[in-house]
């Protein structure tokens, strides 16, 4: 079975930065672009990054541009997104999800979802 485990959220002060992962299974990692979304409390589900399955092109939403860094490791078939200067609007539970083609931003487009992994920035 294919499963994706997202991790690696939790509290922190605005202007923190926490790393979130995403731990891929049971499909050929490099067959497969990765992507990070998230749903704030009463928001529709966003696209927030995206890499493509060789790991050269990457994607973000802008209001994570600058901040945000997607990249991948082959060896551990793990996504990992550094999320630096957070902000009380990144708050939102954030999901990993992969597609065997070619990157999207569209939830609609993933073929694969994890369980959330929720990020809270306040003071």
């Amino acid at each position: 079975d294919v499963q994706l485990q997202a991790s690696g959220g939790g509290l922190v002060q605005p202007g923190g930065s926490l790393r979130l992962t995403c731990a891929a299974s049971g499909l050929t990692f490099d067959g497969y672009a990765i992507g990070w979304f998230r749903q704030a409390l009463g928001k529709e589900r966003e696209g927030v990054s995206c890499i493509s399955r060789r790991g050269d092109n990457t994607y973000y939403a802008d209001s994570v541009k600058g901040r945000f860094t997607i990249s991948r490791d082959y060896a551990k078939s793990t996504v990992y997104l550094q999320m630096n200067s957070l902000k009380p609007d990144d708050t939102a539970i954030y999901y990993c999800a992969a597609r065997n083609y070619g990157c999207s931003m569209s939830e609609n487009d993933m073929k694969y979802w994890g369980e959330g992994t929720q990020v809270t920035v306040s003071s």
